[in-house]
């Protein structure tokens, strides 16, 4: 079973078609990076993916599970972390976390938070309200409530923003542990050198249209250039 099975997604809002006929398969313990510009139907995709949006036409399957037909279930099984997304400005991290773990029914929660405080470096601004912490930080507790309850599948829009190079690298690491160990990360980017450097398979959106899947290697001319070429052209009629 594929993790991800898209076909023939469409959404339309009013005139605007965000998404054309999307077909894309990821499989299991995948890296898979969504590349395109700004409005080109990845962030659309995702909220479908993620139950949180209704396709005009087409279906897909998530684990298994239509997230149309069963959102709830979809949500319980993955992880997410939207674009531009922060912890509430009210509460810690400590005090998000907490929450996270009751709406998961998490048992060992405070055990699950001092490991991810660790792996994503905000111990020191643990008991420090959000709305004090730099962007950075916020990104930083936002990727840790996505992996506080093991999904085997996570949703990531735009993983590396906001976060110094250091960082950056240690998260880089974490991703890629984490699908070693046969779980699949679905991630949107703009950016290309992020889905160079980090992805297994990258499939180029543009129009709301799948223009090319592949891995970075099998692009002869670069990824650069051949998302380039692929952003530019016209999309097929």
């Amino acid at each position: 079973m594929a993790a991800i099975e898209v076909d023939g997604l469409r959404k339309e809002y009013g005139d605007v078609v965000a998404l054309d006929g999307l077909d894309l398969t990821v499989e299991c313990g995948n890296l898979y990076g969504l590349l395109g510009p700004n409005g080109s139907g990845k962030t659309t995709t995702i909220e479908i993916l993620t139950g949180q949006r209704t396709p005009t036409a087409g279906s897909a399957r998530v684990l298994g599970t239509d997230p149309v037909g069963d959102p709830i279930e979809v949500r319980r099984s993955i992880g997410i972390l939207p674009e531009r997304e922060d912890p509430p400005s009210f509460l810690t991290p400590r005090e998000y976390l907490e929450f996270v773990g009751d709406v998961r029914s998490l048992s060992d929660i405070e055990d699950r938070i001092e490991r991810l405080a660790d792996t994503f470096d905000f111990r020191g601004v643990i008991d420090t309200l959000s709305s004090d912490l730099s962007e950075g930080e916020r990104q930083r507790v936002m990727l840790a409530q996505v992996f506080i309850h093991d999904p085997d599948l996570a949703f990531i829009d735009e993983p590396l923003v906001n976060l110094d190079p250091l960082m950056q690298a240690e998260v880089k690491s974490y991703l890629e542990a984490y699908c070693a160990e046969g779980n699949t990360l679905f991630l949107s980017t703009h950016f290309v050198e992020v889905a160079e450097q980090l992805c297994t398979e990258v499939g180029i959106i543009a129009g709301g249209r799948l223009r090319l899947q592949g891995t970075p290697g099998e692009m002869e001319s670069g990824l650069l250039d051949t998302y380039e070429a692929n952003v530019r052209e016209e999309p097929p009629q």
